[in-house]
C-alpha cells in the first residue's frame, strides 16, 4: 500500500474452481486495480527558457493564487552550482514564473543564466581581500582552476564552514544581492530568498503571505543571533516585502564602502544582512518553525521550541537537503496536490516522508536528536533492551560501548560505526497521542 491510494493485488494462487460469475468479477477487479494504478501522476517532462529572471510555465503546473506577486532569488556558488542547481530547475523552480539565480560566477545551467552578483563589489576589495582568491582564479581561468580544497564541502559548525573558500566568499553576496534583486524586479510584493539546498512548499508560502499585509515592511525568517544582532538564517530561507527591501537597499547604497568594511569584519553574511535590516528600521518577524534550518529526517517534530510545537504548523522551507531529498519532497508534494489533500502540515511530512523509513536496526546510521547523554552498553542488543525498559523510549543508537536512547523519533543520517534502531509501535502510539490539527497554524 502506498501512502496515498489503496493498491489492489490479484490472488497469489490460481483458483481453478471459481465459477464463471466469480471469475468475471475477478477479471473486473483486476481491471479496476490496473486503472487505479494508471491514474497515479505520470512523470512530468521538464522544459526551460532563456529568461534572465523567469522560468517557463507549463500546462500541468498548479494554479496558485499570488504566485505572480512573488520574486524568487536562489543564491548559490561556483563550487556547488552544477551539482545543486539542476534539481531546482526540474522541481522547485519549474512552475515559478519569476525568479533569478545569483552566484559568484557567470555561467549557464540547463539553458538558464546564472548571474555573478559580485560584479558590483569594488575592484580594490576583489584584488586585496583573500576571500576573493577563488573568485579571481575562476574569473581568469574558468572552472578548471577549482581545486579539491575549493570543492571540499567542509563540516558545518557554529562558525560556518571556515575551511571552505566558497563559503568565505559567500558572505559578500548578501547585500549586493538585495540591490541587484530590486534592480531586476522593482515591483514584486514579496521577495523570497533561498539557497541551493533549501526546499520551499510554495502553496504553503503563498497561503502564509496571503495572511500578511505586503504594504508593510516585513523581514520574515528563522531567528538566529550573533552577539547583539538577531537575523534570519539564510539557509532556512527568508522573505522581504517590497517596503522592507527598498528600505534596506536605500540604506546600503548610501554607504556601500562602510557596509563592505562591516562585511569584511564579520563571518556570516546573513548576520550582516540582519544588521542592515535593523539599521533600516525593519525588525525580524521570528518565523520558526515554518522556516526551518534542518531537513525532515533530522528535526524534532514533537517537542516545543520558542513556545511552539511544530506538529500542526504548515512547513514552508527545509534546509540542508541534497538533490535526492529535494526530489523526494517535490514528488510527495505533487502526490499531495493530485489527491486533493489540504495544506501540508508538519504531521503530514512526518507520517508520509519520515515514518515509512523508521523501523528495525540499521548499521552505519545515526538517528540521534541533538546529543542526549549516553549510557554504558556492552552491545547493540543490550542497548535495545535499555530502550525497551524505558516506557517512553522510541529509538536507540549504539556507538563504541555507548548507548543513547530518545523519547523523540528521528530518521537521522548516515554515519559510519553507529547502529540505530526504532520501536515503531511506540512511535505510532506517540503519533496517535498528538493533536488532530483541525486547521493549519501560521506565524502571524
Amino acid at each position: 500500500m502506498t501512502a496515498f491510494h489503496p493498491a489492489c493485488r490479484p490472488p497469489r494462487r490460481r483458483l481453478t474452481w471459481i465459477s464463471p460469475i466469480l471469475g468475471l468479477l475477478l477479471i473486473l477487479l483486476i481491471y479496476t486495480c490496473h486503472q487505479n494504478a494508471s491514474s497515479l501522476p505520470d512523470p512530468i517532462s521538464f522544459t526551460y527558457n532563456n529568461g534572465a529572471a523567469s522560468s517557463t510555465t507549463t500546462t500541468d503546473c498548479p494554479d496558485l493564487p499570488g504566485l505572480n506577486d512573488i520574486f524568487i532569488i536562489l543564491k548559490t556558488g561556483v563550487t556547488e552550482a552544477r551539482d545543486k542547481v539542476p534539481i531546482h530547475l526540474e522541481t522547485t523552480l519549474r512552475c515559478i514564473p519569476n525568479y533569478i539565480i545569483f552566484s559568484d560566477h557567470d555561467e549557464t545551467i540547463g539553458n538558464i543564466p546564472i548571474h555573478d552578483v559580485l560584479t558590483s563589489v569594488s575592484d580594490n576589495i576583489k584584488s586585496t581581500n583573500p576571500d576573493f582568491s577563488i573568485y579571481n582564479r575562476v574569473r581568469a581561468n574558468g572552472r578548471s582552476s577549482l581545486t579539491t580544497t575549493d570543492l571540499n564541502p567542509d563540516t558545518n559548525s557554529a562558525f560556518g564552514k571556515p575551511r571552505n573558500p566558497g563559503w568565505k566568499l559567500d558572505k559578500w553576496k548578501f547585500l549586493p544581492m538585495l540591490s541587484e534583486t530590486l534592480r531586476v524586479r522593482p515591483d514584486a510584493k514579496w521577495y523570497v530568498f533561498m539557497e541551493a539546498d533549501t526546499y520551499f512548499f510554495w502553496p504553503n508560502l503563498l497561503a502564509w503571505l496571503g495572511k500578511l499585509e505586503h504594504q508593510r515592511p516585513y523581514y520574515l525568517g528563522n531567528q538566529m543571533q550573533i552577539a547583539d544582532v538577531v537575523f534570519a538564517h539564510g539557509g532556512s530561507g527568508f522573505v522581504l516585502s517590497l517596503p522592507a527591501i527598498r528600505a534596506a537597499v536605500t540604506l546600503y547604497e548610501q554607504d556601500v564602502a562602510g557596509w563592505d568594511r562591516f562585511t569584511d569584519e564579520h563571518w556570516a553574511g546573513d548576520c550582516v544582512l540582519g544588521k542592515l535590516m535593523a539599521d533600516a528600521g525593519v525588525g525580524l518577524t521570528w518565523a520558526w518553525p515554518v522556516l526551518n534550518s534542518g531537513q525532515p529526517g533530522e528535526i524534532d517534530f514533537f517537542s516545543e521550541g520558542y513556545h511552539k510545537k511544530p506538529w500542526c504548523y504548515a512547513p514552508i522551507a527545509y534546509h540542508h537537503l541534497g538533490p535526492g531529498q529535494i526530489r523526494e519532497l517535490w514528488e510527495f508534494e505533487r502526490r499531495w496536490e493530485r489527491y486533493g489533500k489540504p495544506t501540508v502540515l508538519y504531521k503530514d511530512v512526518f507520517r508520509y516522508v519520515v515514518r515509512p523509513k523508521l523501523g528495525g536496526t540499521v548499521t552505519d546510521w545515526d538517528n540521534r536528536v541533538g546529543e542526549p547523554p549516553g549510557k554504558p552498553s556492552i552491545s547493540l542488543v543490550e542497548c535495545r533492551v535499555l530502550c525497551y525498559s524505558d516506557a517512553q523510549c522510541v529509538q536507540y543508537s549504539y556507538d563504541e560501548g555507548t548507548c543513547r536512547v530518545s523519547h523523540v523519533p528521528a530518521l537521522g543520517t548516515q554515519k559510519d560505526g553507529i547502529s540505530s534502531g526504532w520501536i515503531t509501535e511506540r512511535i505510532d502510539a506517540l503519533v496517535d497521542r498528538m493533536s488532530s490539527c483541525p486547521s493549519a497554524k501560521w506565524i502571524l
